[in-house]
C-alpha cells in the first residue's frame, strides 16, 4: 500500500514510517552473536563471555544502530513508493502512540520543486563582442614596458603621471601628528592610485626641492580608524622627480618577457594570442551572466531551504579557507554571519536547479571531445601546455571541473541559439577593467 504523505507548506512534506520491533530484535541478536565471538570483557577470555554480559556492554549501541538501519530501509521504501525526490536530510521524530509490536517515526523533509522551464524564444539576451586589433596589442606592450621601466632623476622636471616622486611628508590633525602620517624618502609613481587622489594632485607639478602644505580629507571608510572621516594637513618636500625610461622594443626585451629565442615578432604574436584568449573569455563571461540573469528572471519556483543552508555552509567554509590562506590565525573560530551569503546562496541553488532541468530536457551533456578541447585551450596559458593537459586528463576531480564549465557553455549556447539576441560591442579597455 502506498504510504500517506502529508503536504505541510511549500516544499515541506511529512510521512509516518513504522518498523517492526521483532525485526529490530532479530537484527540485534544477530549482531550480538557476531560481536560475542571476539568481545573482550573483563574476567573472560576473548569470545568466551556470556551473551547476557555482551548485551549489557554492547547492546545499547547495537540496538541504536539496528533501529536506524531498519528505519532507513523503511523510509527509503516509503519515499520510493511515493515517487518523491527528497532535498536534504529528513528530520526524524519518534511517535509514542505506536501500535504494539512496532515503532513509528515521523519524517519531515523537503522535496525538489517541479520546474517549468521558460519559453527560451521569448528571452532577451545581450551578447558581448570585442575587437582585438593592433592598437590593443600596442597598449598591452606599453603596459609591459612601463612595468619594466627604469627611472632617471630630472633636476628641473615638474612631476607628472608615470613619474616616480620621492618626498618627505608629515601629516597632522589639529596640529598633532598621527601614526603612519609621516615618512622620509618615500617614493611612489604618480597615476597608479597608490596614494589618495588629493595627495597625488598636490604632488603633481612639483619639482625637486619644492615644498607645499595642503589639506586632505580622509574618506569615512578609510582603513585607519584613527583618521577616517577627518581632515589632516600635510607638509611635503619633494626630494626627487624621476622620469620613466622605457626599455627598447627589441629582441632583448623579448627575452626579458620569456621569449627564449629573443624574437620580438614572435613575442608580439604571443601577446596578441594571449589577449585574444583573455578577451574571448571575458566576453563569454559577460554573455553567460546575461543569459543566467535572463533565465532566472523568467522563472519562478520555490527552492528547498535545506539546499540553501547547505550552500551557505559551503560558502562559509570557502571563506574560512581563504582567510587561512591569508594567514589569519583564528580563521576557524571567526564569526561569519550566514545572512551575508543568503542572497548568493539562493541564486546559486535556483540557477543550479534550472540548469539541471534544462540539461536533462535538452540533453546538453558535456562530451569527452568538448572537455579535451577546453583543457587544451586552457593549457595554452602555460609554458608547458602538454603537462597541463596530461594533469587535467589524469585527475578525475580536475577533469570534472572542466566538464562543469563545458556544461555551462552548452547551456549558454543552447539558450542563445533560441533567444532574442542583440549584440553589443564592448571597448577593449572597458572589458579589461582599465577604465
Amino acid at each position: 500500500m502506498q504510504p500517506e504523505v502529508e503536504i505541510l507548506s511549500g516544499l515541506e512534506h511529512r510521512i509516518d514510517v513504522a518498523v517492526s520491533t521483532a525485526e529490530i530484535e532479530k537484527e540485534v541478536q544477530a549482531q550480538l552473536t557476531r560481536v560475542a565471538r571476539t568481545a573482550k570483557i573483563q574476567g573472560f577470555r576473548p569470545g568466551k563471555a556470556p551473551l547476557s554480559m555482551v548485551e549489557r556492554s554492547h547492546g545499547p549501541s547495537i540496538r541504536y544502530e539496528a533501529i536506524n538501519n531498519e528505519l532507513g530501509k523503511a523510509l527509503d521504501s516509503a519515499l520510493e513508493q511515493s515517487g518523491l525526490r527528497v532535498a536534504g536530510v529528513p528530520s526524524i521524530e519518534g511517535k509514542e502512540d505506536a501500535p504494539e509490536g512496532t515503532m513509528v517515526f515521523t519524517a519531515t523533509f523537503e522535496v525538489y520543486p517541479e520546474i517549468t522551464l521558460p519559453n527560451l524564444t521569448e528571452l532577451e539576451i545581450t551578447r558581448s563582442n570585442v575587437t582585438v586589433g593592433d592598437a590593443e596589442v600596442e597598449r598591452t606592450i606599453d603596459i609591459l614596458r612601463k612595468q619594466r621601466a627604469n627611472y632617471e632623476a630630472r633636476e628641473d622636471r615638474a612631476a607628472q603621471d608615470d613619474d616616480r616622486v620621492t618626498l618627505d611628508f608629515k601629516g597632522t590633525i589639529d596640529g598633532v601628528a598621527f601614526d603612519g602620517g609621516s615618512a622620509e624618502g618615500f617614493s611612489f609613481v604618480l597615476g597608479q592610485g597608490r596614494m589618495l587622489p588629493e595627495f597625488e594632485a598636490a604632488t603633481t607639478g612639483m619639482k625637486a626641492g619644492e615644498e607645499k602644505t595642503f589639506p586632505l580629507d580622509f574618506p569615512a571608510d578609510y582603513g585607519g580608524a584613527e583618521v577616517a572621516g577627518k581632515t589632516a594637513e600635510f607638509a611635503i618636500k619633494v626630494t626627487e622627480v624621476a622620469e620613466p625610461v622605457l626599455p627598447e622594443l627589441n629582441d632583448e626585451f623579448a627575452k626579458e618577457l620569456g621569449q627564449a629565442e629573443g624574437d620580438i615578432k614572435a613575442l608580439l604574436a604571443d601577446v596578441r594570442a594571449n589577449i585574444e584568449r583573455e578577451a574571448k573569455a571575458r566576453v563569454q563571461a559577460r554573455t553567460k551572466a546575461n543569459v543566467m540573469d535572463a533565465i532566472l528572471a523568467a522563472s519562478e519556483f520555490d527552492i528547498p531551504k535545506a539546499l540553501v543552508e547547505n550552500e551557505i555552509k559551503n560558502r562559509i567554509a570557502m571563506a574560512r579557507q581563504e582567510l587561512k590562506q591569508r594567514g589569519l590565525p583564528n580563521a576557524d573560530d571567526m564569526p561569519i554571519p550566514e545572512d551575508v551569503f543568503q542572497d548568493e546562496a539562493e541564486r546559486r541553488v535556483r540557477l543550479g536547479l534550472l540548469l539541471s532541468e534544462l540539461v536533462e530536457k535538452a540533453e546538453l551533456k558535456a562530451t569527452p571531445e568538448q572537455v579535451r578541447a577546453r583543457i587544451e585551450e586552457f593549457a595554452q596559458n602555460y609554458e608547458q601546455p602538454e603537462q597541463v593537459i596530461s594533469y587535467y586528463l589524469s585527475d578525475a576531480q580536475r577533469r570534472a571541473e572542466i566538464e562543469a564549465i563545458v556544461l555551462e557553455d552548452n547551456v549558454v549556447d543552447h539558450i542563445v541559439s533560441q533567444a532574442k539576441v542583440s549584440d553589443e560591442d564592448v571597448e577593449f579597455e572597458q572589458l579589461m577593467g582599465n577604465n
